[in-house]
């Protein structure tokens, strides 16, 4: 592995940066602030949240309590499924502001094309709140490449981001194609498969390979593959155990293994996913 990285030098993907702390059941407020605390002053700047969440209220604790400006962070949220229609989007997105404690967010995601979700109506209300100022992007998320391409072609603001569960054992090569073709990037969430990542005989290789961890190796496969990961971590050790992924260099028969694990698992799977 190469040598550490001074804090706040992770790579960016368009001003975003590559690697992120996810947020994804982290309620207990004082365990959430010190995780966005400790992940900040680790090097961490980028910070992924929801409304869906319950915890938006801690992450700007964490951030306010931190030794980092808040222009040096990449902030993110997401709208709740029932909170798409037109008034919903922009009253409910100054209530995350509030809660974050923040002017504005760097990017807000439709966290599921579901419910409330009407391509026009609510990523006009997005591109309201880009004209507003209050967030730098839209993002979406869970969006297969039809929705993907709706999106662009009615958002008067740009899409940039789409936001899908993604790691070695959910590739999604089709949504990366798609996302590649229309200019968005691509934010992995459960990047690590919940822990599945553990049992792959590929990845357990790589990692004795480059003493390092299948954590490591996961993330580093996916940043060599242009894509941007938000792993869940609360703990100190864990925090740092996903930064140190970022020393990791994996070579080009490395990424060809990886991209030819037969096994495929999906986590997140909701009736209401538009795979299904």
């Amino acid at each position: 592995m190469a040598d550490d990285l001074a804090p706040g030098t992770c790579p960016t993907a368009s001003g975003m940066p590559m690697l992120g702390l996810g947020t994804w059941q982290n309620t207990d407020p004082e365990q959430c602030a010190e995780s966005v605390r400790t992940a900040l002053e680790t090097g961490y700047r980028h910070i992924d949240t929801a409304q869906m969440y319950e915890n938006e209220s801690a992450v700007g604790e964490g951030i306010a309590r931190a030794d980092v400006d808040r222009e040096d962070i990449f902030l993110a949220t997401k709208l709740l499924p029932e909170n798409l229609g037109r008034e919903d989007v922009l009253e409910t997105t100054r209530e995350s502001l509030d809660r974050l404690g923040v002017d504005s967010v760097d990017l807000l995601y439709v966290h599921w094309p579901t419910k409330a979700y009407d391509p026009e109506e609510t990523l006009g209300a997005l591109s309201e709140l880009y004209d507003d100022g209050l967030i730098d992007n839209v993002g979406v998320s869970n969006f297969e490449p039809e929705q993907l391409q709706v999106a662009v072609d009615v958002c008067d603001a740009p899409i940039f981001a789409n936001q899908v569960e993604l790691h070695p054992l959910l590739p999604q090569e089709h949504i990366r194609e798609t996302c590649e073709n229309l200019d968005i990037e691509v934010v992995a969430y459960s990047p690590l498969a919940r822990g599945g990542v553990f049992d792959q005989p590929v990845l357990e290789e790589l990692a004795a390979k480059h003493d390092a961890n299948e954590v490591q190796v996961s993330l580093a496969w996916l940043r060599e593959r242009g894509v941007s990961a938000i792993p869940k971590a609360t703990g100190e050790a864990h925090i740092r155990d996903n930064w140190e992924s970022l020393t990791l260099e994996l070579d080009r028969e490395d990424l060809e293994a990886i991209d030819a694990i037969k096994e495929t698992h999906r986590e997140v799977d909701p009736a209401f996913g538009p795979w299904n």
